[in-house]
This record gives structure tokens, C-alpha cells and sequence, in this order.
């Protein structure tokens, strides 16, 4: 039986992850198994670059605080070894580069994920990963606004040129 110390500590564990998993757009589970120390330093500075948090977590843990979160359906993918990453702002980036990784690696996988406290599986991990940047999506946006008025403009310029040519020749018909 642990000390009543340890389960206040756990306790707070588990609270502040709920509390991440709550604040937290969306964040993907992988398994990190066989990953060596330069290639998880290196994975931890992508994902610490795009804004995310990335930490190992005990499965009992993560599922009590999954719970709390009111996220329901991690619970069967909660075995071996587990990380968690999650983000605030961009969706799409854990899912992007923890599974631009996992492509590249024999034993890190991803697990499963969550969007908005609703639990996906590995296809929707993958389907998030693929998803363009949110910069890259506002562009993509404001493009399709801008185009109806780009041809506006073209069509009221080939108007307005039409109109200067057939001006131009009647005046040079009244000057002959």
C-alpha cells in the first residue's frame, strides 16, 4: 500500500494532466519504444519548436486523467511504453511530426490521439498529420476570397478598355 504522500503526489499528477489534456486543442499518444537519445533529442526540439508538449506519462496515470478530461476511448491503446504530446494552438502538429517519425522508425508508433476531448484511432492520427499547416489553410482561404474579386477587376478593365478603343474610334472616324 503506498504512503499516503505518494498518492497525494500521484494525485497531483494526475490533476495537472487532466488539466493539460483540458487546455490541450488536440494531442497524440506513441508508444516510444526503441527510440535511441539523438533521435529523441532531436524529435523533442521539433515538437518543443512547433509549440508542443511532449512527455513520457504512466498509462494508469494518463487514463484516470483522461477521464477527469472527460476524453473516452484511450483507455484500450494505454499499454507498454507511452508519450504523450499535445498542443493548444496548431491541431496538426504533434500528429504531423510524431508521425513523420513513426514512418521512418521499426518500433516508435503512434498510438491514438484526441481533437476537442473526442478520442481517434491511428487512422485518424494519420488523416489529422496530413491536414496543411493553419498558415497555409488561411492562405488558402483568403485566396478563394480574393479570386471572385480578382475577376471582378479583370472584367471591369476589359470594360473600361473596350470602352477607350470604340471612344478612340469614333473620335478618329469625326476627325477624318
Amino acid at each position: 500500500m503506498p504512503s499516503a504522500k505518494i498518492l497525494e503526489q500521484k494525485k497531483q499528477i494526475v490533476a495537472d494532466l487532466a488539466a493539460r489534456l483540458k487546455e490541450s486543442c488536440s494531442g497524440v499518444v506513441v508508444e516510444y519504444k526503441g527510440i535511441n537519445v539523438a533521435d529523441d533529442t532531436k524529435l523533442r526540439k521539433e515538437l518543443r519548436e512547433a509549440g508542443v508538449e511532449y512527455t513520457v506519462v504512466k498509462n494508469t496515470l494518463l487514463s484516470r486523467a483522461a477521464k477527469e478530461a472527460g476524453i473516452e476511448g484511450l483507455d484500450p491503446v494505454l499499454e507498454g511504453t507511452t508519450a504523450l504530446a499535445t498542443s493548444k494552438e496548431d491541431y496538426a502538429a504533434a500528429a504531423r511530426i510524431l508521425s513523420k517519425y513513426a514512418e521512418t522508425s521499426k518500433t516508435f508508433k503512434t498510438k491514438a490521439g484526441f481533437v476537442e476531448g473526442k478520442a481517434l484511432d491511428v487512422n485518424g492520427v494519420k488523416e489529422l498529420a496530413e491536414l496543411p499547416s493553419k498558415e497555409v489553410l488561411v492562405a488558402r482561404a483568403l485566396g478563394g476570397l480574393n479570386a471572385p474579386i480578382s475577376g471582378f477587376v479583370t472584367v471591369l478593365n476589359g470594360t473600361l478598355k473596350g470602352l477607350v478603343v470604340a471612344l478612340n474610334a469614333i473620335a478618329e472616324k469625326q476627325s477624318a
